[in-house]
């Protein structure tokens, strides 16, 4: 199942948290910090079963206003990658 996530307008690790809880209907209890998006990339349990993609669309607006928050994130997004479960797409536009 992919969850597209439209980074046309994300600039800041705070838009991108918000972004993906909303992308992936993340619960309540997010923590909004790269731990706590570590954490539910890795449980995903309020989804379906199944292989979820992570659909990241115009990455690189991100990377010019804040390179330090993307690398940091596209670490945690290496880091909670697991086959068959959860995988993720950048998609420059």
């Amino acid at each position: 199942m992919e969850h597209v996530l439209d980074g046309t307008a994300i600039r800041s690790k705070d838009e991108f948290l918000d972004a993906v809880a909303a992308a992936l209907s993340f619960p309540d209890w997010f923590g909004h910090n790269l731990d706590a998006l570590y954490d539910s990339l890795r449980d995903l349990s309020w989804l379906p079963p199944g292989e979820h993609v992570l659909v990241w669309s115009a990455p690189e607006v991100l990377e010019r206003a804040d390179p330090g928050a993307y690398d940091a994130i596209l670490d945690v997004l290496r880091d909670a990658s697991e086959p068959g479960v959860l995988s993720y797409v950048l998609r420059p536009r």
